[in-house]
């Protein structure tokens, strides 16, 4: 079964959505428990994998993938970062106006937890280890309030990038 994790907040400048998708170290409730996400909790998961960009969890609603180059996902040891070059479909359309106006509910993934790869201590999980298949725009609300989300235009992504490219030099 794939676990769904929603969280974050909104905004929009442009059509390159970015922002947070999995924030490492922050706990927030789940199911009458709380949860955390490790750090490097999906490192393995960004080696060799399809990861897709969907609108709330809907894999009729692709608005990018990493296989593409449309979706970017780097890890650093605050979490999950993402940029996603928005086509030009109706949901994305629909999507990138929810975040122009601050309506878009946050950011979310799908993702399963191989053995071994969580801990539980009482009523608190922390996730040590995941399979990531997908993030999620949501539109409703989101469970992990420290994700972001906001659209940039085409010279702020390449700002972005030749930053992010001397970082890892």
């Amino acid at each position: 079964m794939i676990e769904r994790r929603a969280m974050g907040e909104v905004r929009s400048e442009g059509r390159t959505l970015r922002g947070l998708a999995i924030p490492y170290g922050v706990d927030t409730r789940i199911n009458g428990g709380t949860e955390s996400i490790a750090v490097g909790a999906v490192t393995a998961s960004l080696a060799n994998r399809d990861i897709l960009a969907l609108v709330d969890h809907d894999a009729s609603k692709v608005l990018g993938r990493t296989r593409s180059g449309t979706l970017r996902l780097v890890e650093d040891s605050r979490g999950l970062s993402y940029e996603i070059d928005l086509p030009d479909t109706t949901a994305a359309r629909d999507v990138l106006a929810l975040v122009e106006r601050g309506d878009a509910g946050g950011m979310s993934f799908g993702f399963n937890v191989p053995k071994g790869g969580d801990e539980w201590r009482g009523t608190h999980r922390t996730v040590r280890n995941l399979t990531l298949h997908e993030i999620s725009v949501i539109t409703s609300h989101p469970a992990y309030q420290a994700t972001t989300i906001e659209a940039r235009g085409a010279a702020h992504s390449m700002e972005l990038l030749r930053l992010r490219l001397e970082v890892y030099r």
